[in-house]
């Protein structure tokens, strides 16, 4: 019995895509080390705990969800769409918690971390967004206006509902970014991208104009024109942010020796270990180090455009590039906003920034563009 179940256990790691989930591992285990020192002044081991433990649950559920066929669970599409319109709107029970002004976080009774919904949508919006394209592609012209229509339905219905709920706007945006790569992939005409664009920013700018946007949303996009507009204020998170990322260099300070990171002063660098780790890494290890983290995330962002140009069948490559686009947007975001280059929209980076909710599910993503990849290779090798 023990041997079948070492067999069975060692057959689950073969077919695991190992190269993924070695680069998602190194870039873990780098934001590990760099929470431990951002989370230093506050004498507390808890964030590297509950970051361990997130790791570990990850790496479990990454080679259980790479036995999974995603085609299989596609089935059960509708009962999927149900869960994610009934986890959103759990925001607006009692178990919702407000933090940073967005209701984005569901507080459970004895449970030692909170949960953010979006996170575990995430996954589900992209499954079901794949299965939609292909439906349309067999059925209906993707380049028609009844099959944009749909897919614009489907966009707007999910991430309208919980942007209302939340006001949580990155979260809302990375949905956004992924939705245009699937589409993009699968073959939407470039017309509608143009047309999304110019309705978007005439949206933007007429809702400007009528003072719809909210005051601390306006200040956060006119600061990035003008860095002096409100330095002690609106500004004060991104000007920490680039002051601590310039006193670092080409090698750093030191790990567990930045000036702004290891300050006993939480206004010093806020955030240092969420949303402006990078600044974080900048200080204490250099330009170098930043480049090591932009070389991880670009690896991980390869690999799973590598496993989605061969993956068997359509849906599960527009999945692939789901789960790549949104890695490609919250990098992007996190590091323009620690370069005071891009609004702050509370985009943490992945798999370096602390947060169990984050690290689970991106393991969990991972787990299923590894689940594609071991779907391709021959009978013989699964």
């Amino acid at each position: 019995m023990l041997r079948r179940g070492l067999d069975l256990i060692g057959d689950i790691i073969r077919q695991a895509d190992l190269v993924l989930l070695g680069l998602c591992c190194a870039a873990t285990a780098y934001g590990l080390v760099m929470i431990a020192s951002a989370t230093n002044y506050m004498n507390t081991p808890r964030y590297v705990v509950v970051q361990l433990a997130a790791w570990i649950i990850g790496i479990v559920l990454y080679f259980l969800v790479s036995l999974v066929d995603v085609t299989v669970i596609l089935k059960k599409w509708k009962w999927i769409a149900v869960f994610n319109v009934v986890f959103f709107l759990l925001l607006k029970t009692p178990l919702g918690a407000e933090s940073n002004g967005n209701l984005a976080w569901l507080s459970i009774p004895g449970f030692p971390v909170d949960i953010q919904p979006a996170e575990i949508v995430k996954v589900t919006f992209i499954l079901l967004l794949a299965k939609q394209l292909v439906w349309l592609k067999e059925n209906k012209d993707l380049k028609s206006v009844s099959s944009v229509a749909m897919l614009g339905g489907h966009l707007l219905g999910l991430v309208g509902l919980y942007y209302v709920i939340s006001s949580d706007m990155g979260s809302a945006l990375v949905y956004i970014f992924a939705f245009a790569c699937m589409c993009f992939a699968a073959g939407v005409a470039l017309r509608w991208f143009v047309a999304g664009i110019c309705g978007g920013a005439f949206a933007f700018y007429a809702l400007w104009e009528m003072g719809k946007i909210p005051d601390y949303m306006r200040d956060r996009f006119l600061i990035l024109f003008d860095h002096s507009l409100d330095p002690r204020g609106v500004g004060w998170h991104q000007t920490r942010s680039l002051l601590t990322l310039g006193g670092g260099g080409i090698t750093g300070q030191g790990l567990f020796n930045g000036t702004q990171t290891q300050s006993e002063f939480s206004w010093s660098l806020p955030f240092r270990h969420t949303d402006f780790i990078f600044s974080a890494i900048g200080e204490e290890l250099g330009m170098l180090g930043c480049l090591l983290v932009l070389i991880l995330l670009g690896a991980i962002v390869i690999r799973c455009v590598m496993i989605a140009s061969r993956a068997r069948c359509p849906l599960e490559s527009y999945v692939c590039v789901g789960v790549a686009g949104t890695l490609i947007f919250q990098t992007i975001s996190n590091v323009g906003m620690c370069l005071f280059v891009l609004p702050v929209i509370g985009l943490t980076l992945p798999f370096f920034s602390y947060g169990g909710s984050s690290i689970v599910t991106l393991y969990l993503c991972m787990g299923v563009v590894s689940g594609i990849r071991s779907r391709t290779l021959p009978e013989w090798l699964r």
